[in-house]
This record gives structure tokens, C-alpha cells and sequence, in this order.
């Protein structure tokens, strides 16, 4: 499905947010494709799969073309033996606040101690709730994002 994704990106205080979630997954990513004018992500969660395209960002980094398609697990783990090294593992937190969701990864792995905060919009400039744990924001910083932290992890910095 073609669409244009609008989302800020936080780095997270705390552990409080757990006790808020409502859902909370496992999750592998990897890169067939790394390069900001077209990354190609492969995910898997359980026994599902998705394939993602995400072109480059805008100026601030907030919005950015989206295309996304599930496909089943298995297909989903023999692309990822075709990516590029450097795989995503990380722990997926759900909380929803008033009509929003924020998604909290907390990543392992070579990435381990990386906590980052998703929150998806309508609009750029639309307004949400604040959460205490949630902190210095960190949108359009390219070292944060999956494709970036498959190349130079957090451990790295």
C-alpha cells in the first residue's frame, strides 16, 4: 500500500512506559536495500512478515513515502538471509495515548541500551500528548534510524 508516513522519533527516560503497554512483540529487521532514497526492509514478527520501501525524508525528517505489503513468515526469514549485514533485533512496546500510539523499541543485540520512541501523525505540526518518559527528540537524525544502526550500531558510537 502506497502512502506517506509522518512520524517523530524520541529517545526514551526510563522504564515506565512497560507498566503503559498494551501489547509488546519481538521483532528481526534487515536491510535489502540501505540507501535513503529507497531502503528496503524486510521484518518478522512470529509468523508474519512484511516488506517495506521508504523513500528519502523531508527537510525536518517527519514524512517520507511508505510502501508496505505483508507476507508470511517463511518468506519473510528467506529474505532475510539476502540482506545486507548488520541485522535489527529489538522489543516492541505498544502504548496508546488519547488517539495515538507510540511504539518503543528497545533494541538488543549490538544496539543494546537504545531505547527510541515512534509516535505516527496525520499531520506534521499535529499536537499529542507527552509522556514523562519520553525524551530528547531525535527525528531526522539519520544515526537513529534502523538502516543506520544496521551499518554503525550504537555500540559503535
Amino acid at each position: 500500500m502506497k502512502s506517506k508516513e509522518i512520524e517523530r522519533k524520541f529517545l526514551v527516560n526510563g522504564v515506565a512506559y512497560r507498566e503503559e503497554a498494551h501489547k509488546k512483540v519481538d521483532l528481526i529487521q534487515g536491510f535489502l536495500s540501505s540507501v535513503p532514497e529507497r531502503t528496503v526492509r524486510v521484518r518478522k514478527v512470529d509468523d508474519l512478515g512484511w516488506i517495506t520501501v521508504k523513500g528519502i525524508g523531508n527537510a525536518s525528517g517527519t514524512t517520507r513515502f511508505e510502501w508496505e505489503k505483508e507476507i508470511s513468515g517463511t518468506e519473510a526469514r528467506d529474505l532475510l538471509e539476502l540482506c545486507e549485514p548488520g541485522r535489527i533485533e529489538k522489543t516492541r512496546y505498544y502504548i496508546s495515548r488519547g488517539s495515538h500510539t507510540f511504539e518503543v523499541d528497545e533494541f538488543q543485540g549490538s544496539n543494546l541500551g537504545l531505547v527510541i520512541a515512534e509516535i505516527e501523525l496525520k499531520e506534521e505540526n499535529e499536537s499529542f500528548d507527552h509522556p514523562v518518559w519520553l525524551g530528547e527528540e531525535v527525528t531526522g537524525e539519520t544515526k537513529y534510524y534502523n538502516a543506520s544502526l544496521s551499518k554503525k550500531p550504537f555500540s559503535k558510537w
